[in-house]
């Protein structure tokens, strides 16, 4: 509570100081008329703005705009609307005003913020930029504004559920991006302690949004953090140009085949209500709420590397593969490696009296564990006050609530979780303030690893299990069934009697489940009755930020200055199973205190300074920009991220540019600070005290080495070696991992690339091309840590025995037993540094009248190292993607389509859940569009995926397939 008291008196000398620039002067009222220079006809909504400063209005449904000011004459204004050239008046006096727009914006006109944290043209960017506004959101085929970012230029996006999807560029892809930040007017959508950003599930509305600019590749040296890989910023209409009610309504149908699911209906409803009064105060009010039938994950992929090694029978290799008894499926749970592997040992089979096979729980599938419907319902209001001519304060609510599911060391089925948004912006000609407050709380949501765990647990216990298994297995093998055969047969007397789903002892046990926070208890499982291990995510947050920067341009004559700083807050709610007290003893950071806490709050803090100098030369043909930054997060050394870019326009139209920058990332929380045990694997933050007391660091193994290692003591005992010997003679298998604490990942990034248009406005060509370096790649290894045989204290760093030792090495045999050992997923740094590379190709061309083609193609790789690291570090990317696209926004009156092509090359796939190739895809979308001017309403028809043509983005994720949808806009009634 003292820190929320510190934070809103933080914000209010901000705005204290900086509302001390504006003046009172004299109004002046300027009025008059927009039109189509083409028939004359009004043109209702066009923005008429206040060159250099925050004032604007829209013209009304005759085409008049009255706009009063204190600005003194002569002014400029700036008129613009979708589909007509932006046009520039200088006014000298106060008579009204006739303005003809002209219909047909130039291809490459567009004004971006992003690149430079100060508006500029596309074309004159430092860095690569790609820009959606108005028309193109409008236009694009995709369902939604957020779907067609898929089709901007060097963008992969990743769908893990209709309401969440994650875009980013440049290589290093996963689910819940860390490197890629998503931006809502000015607020970071990442939820924090989920890890992930929530842009498509809080963000504005399809009525409410007015561009998105997405920045591939670093942007670190203006925006710090984590945007190392890109970073979409969302900008949001504003009250006081985009006036009355507007009306959204979408209709769809998905899974039209039938395969996972039956047709399904999709519905999106949207409203939104904006008014301003005097031009002085304005107010807009959005709401939202989609419902569907979400994508299904039901690929049946094994990703276990000794599935036929673990039967001990080379034969049982040419076998179906779901009939291995190690079978581990990409989108099944609790058939890991986890908590839920045994070893049956002892079989007498093929003349053989001491065979051993690993054998890991059936599981659960993850469609019979997840409910399948999604909603996410949004709103958010905002009021505006113009306080002079160049300042504008603002006060903003956002709430967001959504079901779903991601992906992140496992998957999580998010269900009622909450975000929330205050923010309190000031913002001049030159200067901006702004402080926000985000509240996350996951609510009902749960992981589907210890879900299925414990659905599997409180059937019987892994021993019970076993020894039914293994009774049944012989039983089998005796009355002469093949191994195959005997195992299927075993398998099902083993699991006669559990939870089925689709039965109402099987949703009550979930239910149970589900409700229960602490997933610690799984190994105390009784050999049946009732659940006591839980798989509830329960996780609590508030994020306090503060950002400024003051554009010094006016204020120093031979060069532009820009300056600016930020500060942020993580504060966590300790849970006692993801994030927990780290002043509490090791053995009572779970355990809740008696007024039913677990401990102190967690803070993690995070600020920065950053200034940036332009400076143009040879009748600004030549843009020089030198940039620099300094980061400090409290638990590292400050960091300096420095950024030099070149701009220079030959022959007006021809721009090339290049730029060089560091950057830094600092572990996201859960990388940072997670204390998590899930199926006996506890997943930990890189922070070094959090090994204090553990040592996984220094005394550990690491997983791949403990695979291959019971691998060759099952060879050897089939051969007739005892468990001990064979675990003594393969010993040199075992890898010690030796991990340093965690540091800051770092990135060198060089970039070229050029930018015209040609043709009489009629061409534009963008290309760019990149090289990276990563240094310090952060990433996850999953380590064991051998302990004393039936220890009863595995977390007694005295029980531990020495990595290298032959009693390590005898205690490691049967390795997912947790009294020899105790395993952690570590997030730690990559020892080889990586480079990658790529470049990408934009075209948009006017063919003929307003018919147009646009294409892209993007390249990206990686260089391979020689010696591998202590993780796979999951470039993910595809070597080639590439969009194109055909349209008109008006074939005939009032009608216009689009069409667009989408190709993806087949990669690999590499992370903590699952690992595997990714096929090829290509798709199509298309849409057509009616205009019916006079009730301010458009109809769009179309479809994503029309030929529905069933892909997966990622292992482990959803199946996707075609989506269908009509929908209506009617936009700016009353204005």
């Amino acid at each position: 509570m003292k820190t929320f008291h510190r934070f809103n008196v933080m914000i209010l000398f901000a705005i204290l100081a900086a509302t001390s620039v504006a003046q009172a002067q004299t109004n002046i009222t300027l009025s008059g008329k927009v039109l189509d220079s083409d028939n004359n006809e009004p043109i209702a909504g066009a923005n008429i703005t206040i060159k250099n400063t925050v004032l604007g209005t829209i013209s009304d449904g005759d085409g008049k705009f009255t706009l009063s000011s204190k600005v003194q004459l002569p002014l400029t204004l700036v008129i613009s609307f979708l589909g007509y050239k932006t046009q520039e008046v200088a006014v000298s006096s106060a008579e009204a005003l006739d303005v003809k727009l002209v219909p047909g914006a130039l291809l490459g006109e567009e004004v971006v913020i992003s690149a430079s944290r100060v508006e500029e043209s596309e074309l004159k960017s430092p860095v690569a930029i790609e820009k959606l506004d108005l028309r193109a959101i409008k236009e694009t085929p995709a369902p939604g504004f957020y779907d067609a970012l898929e089709n901007v230029k060097g963008v992969q996006m990743t769908t893990s559920s209709l309401t969440f999807k994650v875009p980013n560029t440049r290589g290093f892809n996963i689910p819940n991006n860390f490197r890629f930040v998503q931006l809502a007017d000015g607020v970071d959508m990442q939820a924090a302690t989920l890890g992930v950003p929530l842009g498509n599930a809080i963000g504005p509305t399809e009525l409410d949004i007015e561009s998105v600019e997405i920045t591939p590749g670093a942007a670190s040296a203006l925006y710090g953090m984590n945007a190392i890989n890109g970073m979409a910023n969302l900008t949001s209409k504003s009250p006081f140009l985009y006036q009355g009610l507007s009306v959204y309504q979408k209709t769809g149908v998905n899974h039209v085949d039938g395969i996972d699911y039956d047709p399904s209906l999709l519905s999106e409803t949207a409203i939104r209500y904006a008014k301003a009064f005097n031009n002085k105060f304005a107010f807009k009010i959005n709401a939202g709420y989609l419902q569907a039938t979400d994508w299904r994950g039901d690929t049946k992929t094994d990703q276990n590397p000794n599935s036929a090694a673990s039967t001990g029978n080379p034969a049982y290799a040419e076998l179906n593969v779901a009939d291995h008894p190690a079978y581990d499926a990409w989108n099944k749970y609790g058939d890991d490696s986890g908590s839920n592997a045994v070893t049956v040992t002892g079989i007498n089979y093929n003349g053989n009296t001491n065979r051993s096979f690993v054998v890991r729980r059936t599981g659960y599938w993850e469609k019979d564990l997840v409910p399948g419907k999604v909603d996410n319902f949004k709103f958010d209001a905002a009021l505006h006050y113009r306080l002079g001519r160049n300042a504008e304060l603002s006060y903003a609510y956002r709430f967001g609530i959504m079901d779903g599911l991601f992906q992140r060391g496992n998957k999580i089925q998010l269900d009622n979780t909450t975000v929330q948004n205050h923010k309190v912006e000031l913002k001049g000609a030159n200067y901006l303030v702004r402080s926000y407050l985000s509240i996350e709380n996951t609510g009902d949501s749960y992981n589907l690893k210890p879900l299925s765990d414990n659905l599997d647990l409180t059937h019987r216990s892994n021993n019970s299990w076993r020894d039914t298994f293994k009774a049944a297995l012989q039983s089998e093998i005796n009355a002469g069934a093949d191994l195959a055969e005997a195992m299927r047969r075993a398998r099902v007397a083993a699991d006669a009697g559990r939870a089925e789903p689709g039965t109402p002892e099987f949703q009550q046990l979930k239910n149970t489940i589900v409700g229960i926070n602490n997933w610690d208890h799984i190994s105390a499982v009784p050999t049946t009755g009732t659940a006591t291990g839980g798989a509830w995510l329960h996780q609590k947050s508030r994020t306090y930020h503060t950002d400024l920067q003051y554009d010094l341009t006016n204020k120093i004559s031979f060069v532009d200055v820009l300056v600016g700083a930020d500060l942020r807050i993580y504060e966590i709610i300790p849970d006692g199973n993801n994030f927990v007290d780290f002043s509490r003893p090791i053995a009572e950071r779970t355990t809740p205190l008696d007024d039913g806490s677990f401990g102190n709050n967690v803070h993690y803090t995070k600020f920065g300074v950053f200034a940036q100098l332009t400076k143009k030369l040879f009748a600004e043909k030549l843009k020089l920009f030198g940039s620099l930054r300094v980061d400090q997060n409290l638990e590292f050394d400050p960091k300096v991220n420095p950024r030099i870019a070149v701009v220079y326009t030959a022959a007006q139209n021809h721009n090339f540019r290049a730029s060089f920058q560091n950057g830094f990332r600092f572990p996201a929380l859960f990388e940072a600070l997670s204390f998590v045990n899930n199926g006996n694997i506890r997943r930990v933050g890189g922070l070094p005290f959090i090994n204090d007391g553990l040592n996984y660091l220094d005394n550990s193994y690491t997983l791949a080495s403990v695979n291959a290692f019971n691998a060759a003591v099952n060879a050897d005992v089939a051969t007739g070696m005892t468990t001990n010997n064979a675990a003594v003679k393969n010993k040199g298998v075992l890898q010690a991992t030796a991990l340093a604490p965690t540091r800051p990942e770092r990135i060198n990034s060089f970039e070229v690339g050029y930018k015209s248009v040609l043709l009489n406005s009629t061409l534009v060509i963008d290309f760019d091309a990149y090289t990276n370096e990563y240094d310090g790649f952060l990433g996850q290894v999953e380590v064991s840590v051998p302990y004393a045989l039936n220890s009863a204290e595995p977390l007694n760093p005295s029980t531990q025995l020495e990595v290298g030792s032959d009693e390590a090495a005898v205690a490691m045999v049967q390795a997912n037993r947790n009294q020899q050992q105790k395993r952690y997923r570590v997030y730690t740094n990559a020892r080889n540094k990586y480079n990658n590379y790529g470049s990408s190709l934009g075209i948009t061309y006017n063919v003929y009248k307003k018919y147009t083609v646009a294409g892209n193609v993007n390249y990206n790789a990686i260089s391979k190292n020689k010696q591998p690291d202590v993780f796979v570090t999951g470039f993910n990317t595809p070597n080639w993607f590439t969009n194109i696209s055909f349209g008109n926004r008006e074939v005939a009156k009032n009608i216009g389509f689009n069409v667009v092509y989408r190709w993806q090359q087949s990669f690999l796939w590499e992370s903590p859940l699952a690992n595997g190739k990714i096929p090829a895809y290509h798709t199509f979308d298309a849409q057509v569009t009616y205009k019916v001017p006079h009730l301010k309403s458009t109809l769009k028809v179309g479809g994503s995926n029309i030929f529905n043509n069933r892909y997966i983005q990622y292992a482990a994720g959803p199946t996707i397939g075609g989506l269908y949808y009509a929908a209506i806009t009617v936009d700016g009634l009353f204005n």
